[in-house]
């Protein structure tokens, strides 16, 4: 989620649709620094490889590091322009054979079939506390015995450029509880501290943290 300043609701909502995705990724440069999220290592790094879709994947960071990890995946996305950057991102970095593409909306994805070992999503912030849908529509895509990781930022007002829009679109780990089906297990439920730098300036938050896994 970007962080910008004096802003109204209308314009910090606008910030949450595909144009406004294609629009950041026009530029030359990586708008992310095409590290791995910290959580998505520190959950998969002990995981058997198999299959995964990462939604909301941007650049492609999180899909590259799945692939060289030994995963076959699915990158997917609303921004066309995030998809093109992200596979010329995986060609370079010699591992495009092991994966795939999808130009979805997170808030209308429907798995229609589809079954993976892993579902990711990192940092999606739809408005409105559109999460626990998301996360509902997210756990349909877990094959049984999978695991599905959704990390988010916390709730915090150490970001005082933030509007109304933005907070609501934070959440709490344990929010997104009542959006896993019946036959998941929820096997991590926190909020974990980071430091992330923005703009130059160093700012303490906390990862929103959920891992289950799907009952055999």
């Amino acid at each position: 989620m970007t962080d910008h300043q004096q802003i109204t609701d209308d314009e910090a909502a606008a910030l949450f649709e595909p144009p406004a995705w294609d629009e950041r990724y026009t530029g030359q440069e990586n708008v992310w620094s095409g590290k791995p999220n910290p959580q998505l290592v520190t959950e998969v790094a002990g995981l058997t490889p198999g299959t995964a879709l990462d939604v909301g994947c941007g650049e492609g960071g999180d899909v590259i590091w799945l692939a060289r990890q030994g995963w076959t995946v699915t990158g997917a996305d609303f921004s066309a322009n995030g998809l093109a950057r992200a596979a010329r991102h995986a060609a370079q970095a010699g591992i495009a054979d092991r994966v795939d593409w999808w130009q979805v909306d997170a808030r209308a994805f429907a798995a229609d079939g589809r079954s993976y070992d892993l579902v990711t999503s990192h940092y999606l912030h739809p408005p409105n506390g559109g999460m626990v849908e998301v996360t509902r529509r997210l756990a349909d895509a877990v094959a049984p015995g999978g695991h599905l990781l959704v990390v988010g930022h916390a709730p915090s007002m150490d970001l005082p450029q933030l509007t109304a829009s933005h907070r609501r679109a934070m959440f709490l780990a344990e929010d997104l509880l009542s959006g896993l089906p019946d036959d998941f297990e929820p096997l991590v439920v926190e909020q974990r501290p980071r430091t992330m730098t923005r703009e130059g300036t160093t700012v303490d938050t906390h990862d929103s943290t959920l891992l289950a896994r799907r009952r055999l």
